[in-house]
């Protein structure tokens, strides 16, 4: 007999779709990895191939997951007075340019592998699942620019290139604030778009997946800070001498 915990949660929260999201996100760190060892020299410090990883894997992240969101933002959707548009949320009026006839994201995407992935995380952010126009401005910055910066940081390490620092520090500040923009408008409306009902959503989708969008962000501003300061600090002894 199944206790009352087990039974309140969603009948959906590991089925197939649930699992291969998860796999994709898992396949992206395994890439990134393979490349670190492959452009990499042996003798790379940890520090700097664990950001080498992370910047490779933001980069696919942005381009592959978030420009599949942008994709259906703007190429998928059902008219509104269709029998499939019933239930789904409705695109913002004049969404470009169709008044209220058209309803767009990746809940109008049917089968489409990436539409499903992104389904999955609206089950915990409905946001993502229709056109929300802060979602997208947000992530026409983050496919466009964060994504072309992370690759060029990863490309600046591999070359061992001190001026991924400075662009280390860029790009993590350009993180941080889209962590706040995301999230910031539902927490001055009671995050009456979330859903924190169980684990999965709460602690999985939310927080964990979101908060490495912080944590790590703030790891290479103090390396990237650390590291220029060491720099100055050399070039004023060697002024000094």
């Amino acid at each position: 007999m199944s206790s009352p915990a087990a039974s309140s949660l969603p009948p959906d929260l590991f089925d197939t779709t649930t699992l291969v999201s998860l796999a994709a996100a898992a396949t992206i760190v395994l890439v990134a990895y393979a490349a670190s060892r492959r452009v990499l020299s042996p003798s790379t410090p940890t520090s700097l191939r664990f950001l080498f990883i992370w910047h490779l894997g933001d980069a696919l992240c942005h381009f592959i997951l978030e420009g599949s969101f942008l994709y259906h933002c703007f190429f998928s959707f059902v008219e509104s007075r269709a029998p499939e548009a019933v239930g789904l949320v409705a695109s913002p009026f004049n969404f470009l340019g169709h008044g209220d006839a058209r309803v767009y994201g990746p809940q109008t995407g049917g089968d489409n592998p990436f539409a499903q992935l992104w389904m999955v995380y609206a089950r915990a952010d409905k946001r993502w699942g229709g056109a929300d126009l802060g979602v997208i401005s947000l992530e026409l910055l983050t496919v466009f620019f964060d994504g072309p910066v992370a690759l060029y940081v990863a490309y600046l390490i591999a070359k061992k290139d001190p001026k991924a620092s400075f662009w280390m520090i860029v790009l993590a500040t350009c993180e941080l604030y889209g962590g706040f923009i995301t999230f910031c408008p539902e927490w001055l409306v009671g995050n009456i778009n979330l859903d924190g009902s169980n684990f999965m959503y709460m602690w999985v989708y939310l927080v964990f997946f979101n908060m490495l969008w912080v944590f790590i962000p703030l790891y290479a501003i103090w390396y990237s800070y650390s590291d220029i300061s060491h720099a100055f600090a050399v070039r004023a002894s060697k002024k000094g001498q």
